[in-house]
């Protein structure tokens, strides 16, 4: 799934080394996290200081997977 952070940043008049200050980390492991694999807790921190739900930090907020009984595919929309 692709993040929208730099959307979000720049329809807020914010840089990515003020997100991270905000957050307390360096520009570089805020760059290495979104580009990588964040954690959870890395995205409740970006939410929190982007003033954004987790969920909306997220391009798409639908996505598919596999019933686990049936096997049958099912839509699963974030809200």
């Amino acid at each position: 799934m692709e993040l929208k952070i730099k959307e979000i940043l720049k329809s807020k008049g914010l840089t990515s080394a003020q997100l991270a200050e905000r957050i307390g980390i360096t520009k570089g492991a805020l760059s290495n996290s979104i580009n990588k694999n964040p954690t959870l807790s890395t995205l409740e921190k970006i939410a929190e200081a982007l003033d954004v739900q987790v969920v909306d930090l997220f391009e798409n907020k639908t996505t598919t997977a596999n019933c686990p009984h049936c096997g049958k595919p099912i839509s699963i929309e974030l809200k």
